[in-house]
């Protein structure tokens, strides 16, 4: 019984980091990622699809991507998804072929994403603590109906609490090395 509570909180702290890994990719650095625009809805005949469904999105350079809409008339639905889009990229249309340039970050754009990392792992370290309190509920809990002793309590307590202590440093470990990817020039 305990060994679940334990297993559980672990699995549920692991993708709690894995959740920032994933959001945190999302947030732009001076380089190109494809993973920049994974996270676009174009309008394809009527209903909102991710852009990785229409067209291909490739690293062309350090600084720009290419997407290559699979149908020649999806050109314009992808250019109104990224102009309608919180990236602040204007996309350069030749042909088919869609061209998104990074302009280079500035040293205060720098510093402001950083922040934000800052504070999603912030989150992230909340939301483990919050895993860690319903742990340490349900084993008080085993408790109260006297399906373990207090000793044993104590011991699961202790393990839960190196688990966070795991998982937290691993949102550390994420976050600094976000920034440092952040702060590269």
């Amino acid at each position: 019984m305990l060994n679940e509570i334990k297993k559980d909180a672990q699995t549920r702290m692991a993708k709690s980091v894995d959740a920032l890994r994933h959001d945190l990719v999302k947030v732009r650095t001076g380089r190109a990622s494809t993973a920049l625009v994974d996270s676009l809805k174009v309008n394809y005949y009527g209903s909102d699809m991710p852009l990785t469904q229409v067209a291909s999105v490739a690293v062309s350079d350090a600084r720009s991507l290419t997407i290559t809409p699979w149908e020649k008339q999806m050109v314009s639905a992808v250019e109104k998804a990224i102009l309608a889009s919180d990236l602040g990229l204007t996309p350069n249309t030749a042909g088919t072929v869609i061209r998104l340039n990074l302009p280079a970050l500035t040293e205060e754009r720098r510093k402001e994403l950083s922040k934000h990392v800052h504070g999603e792992g912030e989150n992230a370290k909340v939301a483990i603590r919050n895993i860690r309190r319903d742990a340490n509920q349900q084993v008080k809990e085993l408790l109260k109906e006297k399906k373990v002793t207090e000793d044993e309590v104590g011991r699961a307590e202790g393990d839960i609490q190196k688990i966070t202590d795991a998982a937290i440093k691993d949102v550390d470990e994420v976050v600094k090395a976000k920034e440092q990817e952040l702060m590269a020039v």
